[in-house]
């Protein structure tokens, strides 16, 4: 079915109420784990429906946020969803609980029932409150986001349509597309910080109500973090700072040193990695469609069938256009076991990324759309990173095809981008951390801890003149900080182990791929750690796993 043809229809709270009940009624007085099992699965059935319809709506609102229609369905669901959360938890509970747990671990595993004691600990009905304003307050940062109509180049142009001027070459437009953005995000810079500061007051009262001191340990439970800790988290930034920040630092001196610009790099000098141009992909969209269609079938018999259903039934949107949400994600319509893509291309190399990134992700949910209980198909959110992260480098089979004469510097900068990265990502995560320890931090003292940590963690950088990078308020720029808190650091872990994938596929592209197919297959039937280990890699918290990845890429670098 093409997606345009998928019928929507509002999950409306009374029916769905009559069924859940039912459901759970029958759960209760299930007199056998055969009995107890048909109802946990016809709960999963209504779960994986009302889903559908929330992301069906997401998605159409995302591609026009302008159709009102779609806009008030969006509206709908925050108010709704965290109501139908709470049937969730009921349900959970009475799965925790059942005198049937062993029989029903022995079929499906223990894992279900490990990440149902967290989300007991994660939700409270004392919170719907609090989680709707946060879901009606992270749709008002994406409607003002989408609202650009940044005037450059003699039009009005979204985030996304600005963002090839951001790469340019020559040194006046890319710096006064840098500025452009600046001053866009200076005009709603007042809306941008009350929006924030509102969202950690909401969500530190929904830590102190579900009874913790502030969010972040609510916030690590809503992330279903079940294989490690925040304390993990620490040890692994303070190996990114020791090992991974001086090879950074050491690629942006030699990148300026090969750009002709000056050290420290200003944001939108730091954004030219070669002197002519960045690696730009040749061709049309229509052109990048079809090599990434050509790299899935050469790729595997699996990954042809999972392509050839995407462009068969429309399952991806992602032209740039106005009106339309920025960045790019991939969701799930489960009622029809189908993924679907959501970006905006911009005549950069990120359109050649979000055909692999957002790609690894489709076929990652492609592969085990039949698994049940749904739950099991997808594993917590770093390992879901290391799908689409991985298959990025998957991609590199096709530079050619992709960029033409440009193959080989794409190759150096997914690389470097690759470890340079994890700087940053590490530094949103510490950002994280110390707004949610102390809430009461003003706005401006917000943009003083940004500042702070971009010396530890970029030291690369020398904010430019502009009030808004200049005054540390470019935390602002991303999304997660608003609507995915503790998220960020996922894409970290899982760059980690996509470069330990990245080592073997240099070496052995087939037992790359083994490897990486058996880690997909597993889906989310094993906890973060324990799918790395499945598939032979060194855990990311090991602080050998960096030094290695450090050396080994900056060796690939320099040959």
């Amino acid at each position: 079915m093409l997606f345009s043809d998928i019928p929507y229809e509002r999950p409306a709270l009374e029916p769905l109420q009559a069924q859940a009940d039912e459901i759970q009624q029958d759960f209760m007085n299930a007199k056998t784990a055969d009995e107890a099992e048909a109802a946990w699965l016809r709960w999963d059935k209504l779960t994986a429906h009302v889903d559908t319809m929330m992301s069906l709506a997401y998605i159409r609102h995302s591609i026009d946020t302008t159709d009102t229609f779609y806009e008030q369905e969006a509206d709908y669901i925050d108010e709704m969803a965290p109501l139908f959360t709470e049937w969730q938890h009921r349900f959970t509970q009475q799965l925790a609980n059942s005198p049937f747990r062993q029989e029903l671990s022995e079929k499906y595993g223990t894992l279900p029932f490990i990440n149902a004691e967290i989300f007991l600990k994660a939700f409270s009905p004392a919170i719907i409150p609090e989680t709707q304003q946060t879901n009606q307050l992270e749709t008002a940062y994406q409607k003002l986001l989408a609202s650009a109509q940044i005037p450059f180049d003699g039009e009005n142009r979204t985030l996304a349509q600005l963002a090839p001027y951001k790469k340019s070459a020559d040194d006046t437009v890319r710096r006064a597309a840098w500025q452009a953005e600046a001053a866009f995000y200076g005009q709603i810079g007042a809306e941008l910080d009350d929006i924030f500061d509102k969202l950690v007051h909401l969500r530190t009262k929904i830590g102190q109500k579900l009874g913790f001191e502030n969010f972040v340990e609510a916030g690590y439970l809503q992330m279903n973090r079940n294989c490690y800790t925040a304390q993990d988290i620490a040890l692994f930034r303070q190996a990114v700072i020791t090992h991974i920040v001086p090879i950074a630092e050491q690629l942006y001196r030699e990148q300026a040193r090969r750009t002709g610009l000056p050290y420290p790099l200003t944001f939108a000098d730091a954004a030219l990695q070669f002197r002519d141009c960045n690696p730009k992909p040749q061709g049309t969209a229509a052109d990048i469609l079809h090599t990434a269609q050509d790299l899935y079938h050469e790729l595997s018999p699996e990954t042809a069938a999972f392509i050839d259903r995407l462009y068969q039934d429309e399952l991806l949107d992602v032209l740039s256009k106005k009106g339309k949400a920025g960045g790019g994600y991939c969701s799930q319509l489960a009622d029809y076991k189908v993924p679907f893509i959501f970006a905006n291309f911009n005549g950069t190399a990120d359109d050649v990324e979000v055909m692999t990134h957002e790609a690894g992700h489709a076929f990652a949910y492609y592969m085990a759309r039949d698994i049940v209980p749904s739950e099991r198909q997808s594993p917590t959110l770093e390992a879901c990173e290391v799908h689409s992260m991985t298959m990025e480098f998957f991609g590199w089979r096709k530079s050619e095809a992709f960029f033409g004469t440009d193959a080989a510097k794409f190759r150096y900068s997914h690389l470097a981008n690759a470890i340079t990265f994890i700087p940053y990502g590490t530094m949103v995560d510490h950002f994280q951390h110390i707004i949610y320890e102390q809430p009461d931090l003003t706005p401006s003292q917000r943009h003083d801890v940004w500042k702070d940590l971009l010396s530890v963690y970029m030291p690369w950088i020398k904010p430019d003149g502009s009030p808004f990078y200049g005054e540390g308020k470019g935390w602002q720029r991303q999304i997660h900080i608003y609507e995915n808190p503790f998220y960020y650091i996922d894409y970290c872990l899982a760059q980690t182990v996509a470069l330990s994938f990245w080592i073997i596929l240099q070496k052995s592209p087939s037992e790359a791929w083994q490897r990486y197919i058996h880690f997909v297959r597993q889906a989310g039937t094993q906890t973060f750690t324990d799918l790395v280990a499945s598939a032979g890699l060194p855990s990311p918290f090991s602080e050998d796993s960096l030094r290695t990845i450090a050396q080994t890429a900056y060796t690939y670098l320099h040959p």
